[in-house]
This record gives structure tokens, sequence and C-alpha cells, in this order.
């Protein structure tokens, strides 16, 4: 095993699964994406039947949500993979926040060969994804003990190698929130104070639970500043509502882009565009929360990928920038959003 880091030595790098950057190269960046990951509920994975192969005659009604079907909910070929991270680089993008930890099947060693294939900058995350998801040897576990396994992500290697993680999650909350997601939420943030890394947590599909959780890390001692709230455009649907979040200090992630239709698999509720994304993101910017917003794709499914007839990781640098331009969004503006934020927040403090 490589010798212990401790934050001193972090302190002012970043950590990518190949070893320590200087955070000036990260460059363009996707915060929240998976590039190996298996995202099948325990009895999705036990079904014989795990579906058609894709085609291009099926895969817009598995991208469109309503057919469920197991086999595009996960992907484990680090050839692919390779492929399709190769397309962001060659569009423009640089960095990719992985963020397969607990429950979704993470690949360490998988993720290392993708970032010396491609000269991409690759982050991995740490730590557990909802309560279903979850080993349930989790089940008695207490907050210390979640808090030592992160750290020792950041500083020694995570799921069994010696590929370090940069960031701390992404943390599964659900609704109703369990006792063992606060568990997981509080270690964390143990694991936040004593590593200097950021936290990116999956908040539950209602409205309201981003701003409870907020509350929960301030409560607990979190810097709410370096704490990254995911999904928020699947979550939080009024101004006011988003407005309230963001004075917390919290950063706000737009991560669904890509998606553009209006149903949404995972709950009852109406997807906006990626026109509409940027008009919250536009709000956000005007009541002063630039430094307070983050995007990328969350690819999970096999059909948003170019190689099963989907957009793929270069999608932001190929549709929504020009998308934002033409939207009036500054080049400083753009800046901040895909390479400033994205810098600081990847930073070790």
């Amino acid at each position: 095993m490589k010798p212990r880091f401790d934050r001193a030595a972090l302190r002012g790098k970043a950590q990518s699964v190949l070893g320590l950057v200087d955070p000036a190269s990260l460059g363009p960046t996707l915060m929240h994406e998976h590039l190996i990951w298996d995202i099948r509920t325990s009895a999705m994975a036990s079904d014989p039947d795990q579906g058609p192969e894709i085609s291009l005659c099926n895969c817009f009604r598995m991208n469109y949500g309503r057919w469920k079907v197991p086999w595009n909910l996960l992907l484990r070929c680090r050839d692919t993979a390779a492929k399709e991270v190769q397309a962001m680089v060659d569009a423009g993008g640089r960095t990719i926040v992985e963020l397969s930890n607990g429950g979704l099947k993470p690949d360490p060693d998988g993720l290392a060969e993708i970032a010396r294939r491609t000269g991409a900058t690759i982050v991995m995350g740490c730590g557990h994804y909802v309560h279903d998801y979850q080993d349930r040897a989790n089940d008695d576990r207490d907050i210390d003990s979640f808090a030592s396994e992160m750290i020792d992500q950041v500083f020694e290697g995570a799921w069994g190698t010696s590929v370090r993680a940069g960031i701390i999650g992404e943390i599964g909350c659900q609704v109703p929130w369990t006792d063992l997601e606060k568990r997981v939420l509080r270690g964390a943030l143990v694991a936040q104070t004593e590593t200097g890394a950021a936290v990116n947590i999956h908040p539950g599909r209602t409205v309201e639970q981003p701003q409870e959780i907020a509350a929960f890390v301030l409560a607990h001692g979190g810097d709410i500043s370096r704490v990254i709230f995911s999904h928020i455009d699947r979550t939080i649907f009024d101004e006011d509502t988003l407005l309230r979040l963001a004075d917390t200090g919290c950063v706000i992630e737009f991560d669904l882009f890509g998606q553009e239709q209006a149903f949404y698999t995972w709950a009852d509720i109406d997807m906006p565009n990626d026109a509409g994304r940027l008009r919250f993101i536009r709000t956000l910017i005007d009541h002063g929360h630039l430094e307070r917003v983050v995007i990328s794709h969350d690819i999970c499914y096999k059909t948003r990928l170019t190689s099963f007839g989907g957009h793929g990781y270069s999608h932001i640098f190929e549709n929504i920038l020009p998308l934002m331009r033409s939207r009036s969004f500054s080049e400083t503006e753009i800046e901040a959003i895909l390479v400033g934020n994205p810098r600081r927040l990847l930073t070790f403090v």
C-alpha cells in the first residue's frame, strides 16, 4: 500500500485517479458523471430478463424512461467508456468527476485506465449511495466507521485499490430520509473536515429536502460552501425555493443536461429541458450566485452515450455552450461555471 497522505500534502492540490494534479490544469470540467456504473436495483439485477440489446429502433423508447430495461442501467466496458471520454476531450472538455461510489459498483482501476488512454483528468468520488443500494453490512456501522472509511479512500485508496478519491460523494439521501443515510452524511462531514475535500450530495426527490439537508450540514459543522447539491433540475422548480437554497451558501448543480423529455423515470415531475435549466442558472447569476453553479450530464444509462444513440459527455461542449452564448451568457460566466467553480471545489483546503 502507498504511504498515507495527510491533509497538508493535499492542501492546494486536486487529486485525480492518477495522482495529485495542479488545479490550474483541470480546465473545463463536468462535475457529475458515471463512466463505469451499475444503477440497477437488486430486483432488477436478479431478473433473468435483462432486456434486449440496444439498437436505433429501441434506444429512444428506453431513453424516454417509461420502458425500464435493466441492461440499459449498467456499463462495465472500459473500451466503450474510453471512447466516450475521448469524444469529450476532442470537443474541448478536460476533467470528469466520476461519482459511482458504494452501491453503484465502482471500478477505480478502470477509471485509471480510461484516464491513461484518453488524457482526461478523472476525479473519483467515495462514500455511499442511497440506503437500498448499500451493502447491508452498513446497517450497523456508526458515524466514525463511515468517516474513517472515507478518509482512507482519500488518503490511501478506495474499494480495495490504491486509487484515491478526490471528492466525497455522491452521498445518497432520499425521502423518507433514513437513519443509515444520515449516519453516512455525518461521516462524510467529518471526512470533509479531516481531508479538506468537497462533498457532493444526492438529495431526495422532493422540493423540501435540499433545504433540510443544508440545515443538517450547518447543524453538524459542515463547510456548506463546499457542499454540492446534485440533481437540482429534477428537484426544485420555482425561483424562490432555488434562491433560498443558494442563500445557504451551498453549490447548486444542474446535472441532467441532455435529458430533454418531460417525463422523469424516478418521480412524478415535469422535467425541464436544457433551455429551462439555463433560465434557472440565469436567475441564480442575476441574484449574485454565479460562484455557486456547476453543470454536468449525470450519464448513467447506456442510451445517453453516443455509442447507443445518445448525446454523450460532449453534449455540453458541443451544444450547450453555443446555446449559452446565444442566450447572452458572457464568457466570464461560462468560464466560472465550467472552469473556475469546479477548480475551487476540487482543490483541497
